[in-house]
């Protein structure tokens, strides 16, 4: 019999994450080691269970290997991953996820840095003499 996954790829940022959801109790593990682990803020957990607690989900257990961009990112690039995984498992809970935003790739990014300014937007000090 075939093992039921569902998978999904999240991105935010630079941040890339890969994302399985397989049945279990609601543990969830990045990079092989536990989320508890892994992020040290409360408020970053916190964004990555969002789509768990909305969708009242806890009988999967979510697998993330993620990689680029800093740890917000990352955080971000888990929750949007996990939003599309359940989409996958449960079309229904499509229309939840999709009106808080959770489906949505968001597009900011760092702006390229242009020649002639010292950053994307900085310019050199202006000196009159």
């Amino acid at each position: 019999m075939a093992k039921v996954e569902y998978s999904a790829v999240g991105r935010r940022k630079h941040a890339i994450a890969r994302v399985r959801l397989v049945p279990g109790d609601g543990k969830i593990v990045v990079n092989k080691r536990d989320i508890d682990n892994y992020f040290g803020l409360e408020t970053l957990k916190m964004t990555i269970r969002q789509p768990l607690v909305l969708t009242a989900t806890n009988n999967f257990d979510v697998m993330v290997n993620v990689n680029g961009g800093g740890i917000s990112g990352q955080a971000g690039a888990i929750r949007h991953g996990i939003s599309r995984a359940l989409c996958k498992a449960n079309p229904e809970l499509r229309e939840t996820l999709k009106k808080n935003g959770f489906l949505t790739r968001d597009p900011r990014m760092k702006e390229r840095k242009k020649y002639g300014l010292k950053a994307a937007r900085r310019a050199p000090q202006f000196s009159k003499r």
